[in-house]
């Protein structure tokens, strides 16, 4: 048995809900029960048949809403390892600290790129870093305060998979002293991301190594589990970039959360209209029993 859930932007019109169920028969699958998780906004719909083939036809069918097609059974995600910048925080952290130096548009391109996956994560990341050499490291503070924001809808779901049992775990290409306090703020229970090397209170232009990037994440999440206990079908992926892949690409629920092309066409789920409070109603979840 599998569950399609409709998650809307705005709302959901009950002659969608059966537009919906329609393209779903029509596809050769067969809809079972719906289920309203919260009334004109999120609903499941029960279904047999190819989980595949019913995405791809649901995908688009209705405007500002998104898709989760998954198995009935372990919906409810016992572990998540979560990309940081433009996932948990609506920045890029690195560009906004060329911004400080005056680099901005020369350093965003090459994360572009990177999350783009035309460039080699490690290498574009060295690259980027030299470039900052030589920057008052109390402009890392200063971009923290003035320039940092939680990504709606985050406190929500780690909060609330924590308090439902769950592991939340974030992994960041990004920077430790951004990392670390991100962490803590939305409430994770363990933070791993890169160190920027700071000597005589300006950057060094370098990181420590190795670096945290798509090879770690996915270790990560492989790791975690195993320390739980769970299978990969338990465990919930989100991130944006082209870095994030290989760790969507192994969990059970993978999100590609406002992504990148390539990142959303190797996701299991896209998130593209809602906040990430989508990945609760993906796990059933009603707003009710959230914790904001």
């Amino acid at each position: 048995m599998f569950i399609a859930t409709l998650i809307a932007a705005n709302e959901i019109d009950p002659r969608a809900l059966e537009l919906a169920r329609e393209a779903i028969a029509a596809r050769g699958a067969v809809p079972t029960s719906s289920r309203w998780i919260e009334a004109g906004r999120a609903v499941d719909i029960g279904f047999t048949g190819d989980a595949k083939a019913v995405r791809s036809v649901l995908e688009g069918l209705i405007a500002d809403t998104d898709i989760v097609v998954q198995p009935d059974a372990g919906r409810a995600k016992r572990l998540m390892v979560a990309d940081m910048d433009s996932t948990m925080i609506t920045i890029e952290c690195i560009d906004e600290l060329a911004d400080y130096a005056g680099i901005k548009p020369q350093i965003a391109e090459i994360t572009e790129s990177a999350m783009r996956g035309e460039l080699d994560f490690e290498g574009a990341l060295n690259a980027r870093v030299a470039l900052l050499k030589g920057l008052d490291a109390g402009v890392i503070d200063r971009c923290y305060a003035e320039r940092l924001r939680i990504m709606p809808g985050a406190k929500a779901l780690v909060r609330t998979m924590k308090a439902n049992g769950a592991r939340c775990v974030l992994v960041s290409g990004g920077f430790t002293v951004f990392a670390d306090r991100v962490a803590a703020e939305i409430g994770f229970d363990r933070a791993l991301s890169n160190r920027l090397e700071i000597a005589d209170g300006v950057l060094a232009g370098t990181v420590t190594m190795p670096i945290i990037g798509a090879a770690a994440k996915r270790e990560t999440l492989l790791a975690e589990a195993e320390a739980l206990g769970i299978g990969l079908d338990l465990a919930l992926a989100v991130g944006d970039g082209a870095n994030d892949i290989p760790m969507i690409e192994m969990a059970g629920l993978g999100a590609a959360y406002h992504a990148k092309p390539k990142t959303a066409a190797a996701a299991g789920a896209r998130i593209d209209h809602n906040d990430l409070t989508a990945l609760l109603y993906a796990q059933g979840y009603a707003k009710a029993d959230w914790v904001e």
